[in-house]
């Protein structure tokens, strides 16, 4: 159990190295003014758009605004706590990984529900926005497995008592 804890942990270590790149440079773009970013990463975002017939992307619908915002609010802050606690071996990090995992399948689950639901969506954009929720899935459970490796907690030593005369 404990290598595939430890392979589990590097993929998700990759994966929210990713997204912590992803967040503040293009997903920040759909609440932000274009004018804040480079012309590189414009031109990206309009690039992706376009391969990917990404509609929720360009047309900008309130509730993915919604979720921009808690992803750049909440989410990111959860991705730096977890990319740190995984390379210091940190015992909160199964809580916070459970509650970014808890968080992203509920974004995830709006965003699919709209892309589903609407049958604008191609299968291209699906096979997008898919991992996402498996990330989600993952990161949840991975919160919910104990550290491996570090041994049960060990309980303090009951203090001596003193002897009396």
């Amino acid at each position: 159990m404990g290598i595939l804890c430890k392979l589990v942990d590097a993929l998700l270590l990759v994966v929210f190295v990713v997204m912590l790149l992803m967040g503040p440079l293009i997903d920040a773009q759909t609440v932000l003014p274009e004018t804040a970013f480079p012309d590189v990463l414009v031109r990206l975002k309009k690039s992706y758009a376009d391969e990917y017939k990404d509609y929720i992307m360009v047309e900008k619908p309130h509730f993915f605004v919604g979720l921009v915002w808690l992803e750049l609010i909440f989410q990111w802050p959860l991705l730096l706590f977890n990319i740190y606690g995984i390379l210091a071996s940190k015992p909160w990090f199964n809580t916070t990984c459970l509650i970014f995992g808890a968080s992203v399948i509920t974004a995830m689950s709006a965003i699919l529900g709209e892309l589903i639901g609407s049958q604008r969506a191609s299968d291209k954009l699906l096979m997008m926005y898919s991992p996402f929720m498996g990330v989600g899935v993952l990161a949840l459970l991975r919160g919910l497995v104990p550290r491996s490796g570090k041994g049960a907690p060990s309980k303090r030593p009951a203090l001596a008592r003193k002897k009396r005369a």
